[in-house]
């Protein structure tokens, strides 16, 4: 990867699992990044069970069954509507077809067996 290192995507409660990120979507993520122009700030990638599990119980719009287990999903830090706009352009040009826009995040996933050609807001 140009861009980011495997550390970026660690759930909080496993160190090195980052590691367990699909190669495919770090790809088109990088390629995003590079299209982009701009950095892109990771706030979750992998998540462990347990960690999911966590966000569930504090509140967080988390899904029983997201991606981010799967290694398929990144969520991008972003506030301004300027960067909101050049990330969400990038991440369409090198194909993604599924995002998530939240007021301080981007969610975008690679997982085939969901719906595709969503955008959806938090």
């Amino acid at each position: 990867m140009r861009y980011f290192t495997s550390d970026e995507f660690n759930s909080p409660d496993d160190r090195n699992s980052g590691e367990m990120m699909d190669p495919d979507f770090l790809a088109m993520l990088d390629e995003a990044r590079d299209c982009a122009g701009i950095p892109f700030v990771i706030t979750s990638g992998f998540r462990t069970v347990s960690h999911n599990k966590k966000l569930i119980k504090e509140g967080y719009n988390a899904s029983r069954n997201s991606s981010h287990l799967l290694g398929l999903a990144a969520d991008i830090y972003c506030t301004d509507s300027r960067s909101r706009y050049i990330i969400l352009d990038a991440l369409q040009e090198v194909g993604f077809t599924r995002i998530g826009i939240a007021p301080n995040f981007l969610h975008v996933d690679l997982d085939i067996n969901k719906p595709q050609h969503r955008i959806w807001v938090y």
